[in-house]
C-alpha cells in the first residue's frame, strides 16, 4: 500500500501488462482496460481534445461524468519514503502535463497527498491539541494510517491518492467511484436539505446546488478523526465541508474546497485541486485485504 501512494503504482502496470499480453483470449475478451471511451473529442491527430467544450447534461447543466486522477502529480526525489518528504509548490511541469489525458499506467498521487495545506501560507491552522498529534504521525511515517488499515478513503482525501475515481453524473445525483476498496460517494442535487442530526459516516452526507456552471457542493455527518492527508490531518463530527467543483473544458475538473471545522482548526480554510480526464481504461478492483498486517511491519 505505501508503494502506491509514493511514485506510480508499479502494480497497476502490471496488472495492465498481463491484460494486454493475454487480450486475445476468450476469457478476458469481457474486460475493457483499453475499451475506447464513447465521445471523446479528438484533434486530427487523434489525440484527446483536452481544451475542447464542456460536456453538458439534457439539463444544460456540466456533465462531470469521466474517469478522474489528479493534474497535479506529487514528483519526489528519488528513495523518499515518508511524510514529511513529500509534497511541495506547484511545479511548472504540471500545466503542461494536465494538458493530456492522465496515463491509466503510470497513476501518481497529487502533491497535496501528504499535506493537503500545501499552498496555504504557515499551513492548516490546526488547534492546538491537534498540532502534537499530526506532529507524532509526521514522524512516524504515518504508521497508524487507516488507508493502510483498509479502511476507507475520504473523498477529500481520495482525490490525491493515486487511484482512480469515476464520476458518474445525472440530473439529481452525482455517484463518485472509487476503485479503491470499491468505495463509493453519492452527491445529491435534487434539493434535499441537508439532515439536522446524522449519523457520522465515511463519506458524510452531501447536498449540492448549482450556481451558475459552479456545482456547490456542501458535506456533513463526518466521522471523527477522518484522515485527509498522509500527515494525519483530520476532520471531526463538527467539520463542514464545501466544493466548488467546475469543468472549464473536456479535460478538466477544479475543485476549490472550503472547510470549517471549529474542533480541529481556528479557522477555517480553503484549498485549490486539480483532475484531469483519464480515458481509454476502466477502474481495477484494488481491494485492501481484512486486517492487514502492513503496519506491523
Amino acid at each position: 500500500m505505501l508503494r502506491r501512494m509514493l511514485h506510480t503504482f508499479p502494480s497497476r502496470l502490471v496488472i495492465i501488462a498481463i491484460f494486454a499480453t493475454l487480450w486475445a483470449t476468450p476469457n478476458l475478451s469481457a474486460q475493457w482496460i483499453k475499451y475506447p471511451t464513447a465521445g471523446v473529442p479528438r484533434k486530427t491527430d487523434g489525440t484527446v481534445n483536452m481544451s475542447a467544450p464542456t460536456p453538458r447534461m439534457a439539463d444544460g447543466k456540466p456533465d462531470f461524468s469521466g474517469i478522474w486522477m489528479t493534474a497535479e502529480p506529487n514528483r519526489p526525489r528519488p528513495g523518499l519514503s515518508a511524510p514529511r518528504d513529500q509534497g511541495g509548490a506547484a511545479n511548472p511541469l504540471d500545466a503542461k502535463e494536465a494538458e493530456i489525458p492522465g496515463n491509466q499506467a503510470a497513476i501518481t498521487a497529487s502533491r497535496q497527498m501528504a499535506n493537503i495545506g500545501v499552498d496555504i501560507p504557515g499551513g492548516l491552522p490546526y488547534q492546538p491539541w491537534l498540532v502534537p498529534l499530526v506532529k507524532k504521525r509526521t514522524d512516524n511515517m504515518a504508521i497508524d494510517d487507516p488507508h493502510i488499515q483498509c479502511f476507507p478513503d475520504n473523498f477529500l482525501r481520495a482525490y490525491g491518492l493515486p487511484h482512480l475515481l469515476q464520476f458518474v453524473h445525472k440530473p439529481g445525483l452525482m455517484v463518485v467511484l472509487n476503485e479503491m476498496n470499491a468505495g463509493y460517494r453519492r452527491v445529491f442535487t435534487d434539493g434535499r436539505p441537508l439532515p439536522e442530526d446524522p449519523q457520522p459516516t465515511w463519506q458524510g452526507y452531501s447536498s449540492a446546488k448549482w450556481s451558475g456552471d459552479t456545482l456547490v457542493v456542501d458535506t456533513i455527518g463526518l466521522r471523527d478523526d477522518t484522515w485527509i492527508d498522509w500527515s494525519g490531518s483530520v476532520l471531526t463530527e463538527k467539520a463542514k465541508v464545501r466544493e466548488e467543483i467546475r469543468r472549464p473544458d473536456f479535460g478538466h475538473l477544479e475543485i476549490r474546497v472550503t472547510v470549517d471545522d471549529p474542533k480541529a482548526y481556528t479557522k477555517p480554510w480553503t484549498v485549490a485541486l486539480k483532475q484531469r480526464i483519464v480515458v481509454d481504461t476502466e477502474l481495477i478492483d484494488e481491494i485492501c485485504l481484512e486486517n492487514e498486517k502492513f503496519h506491523n511491519k
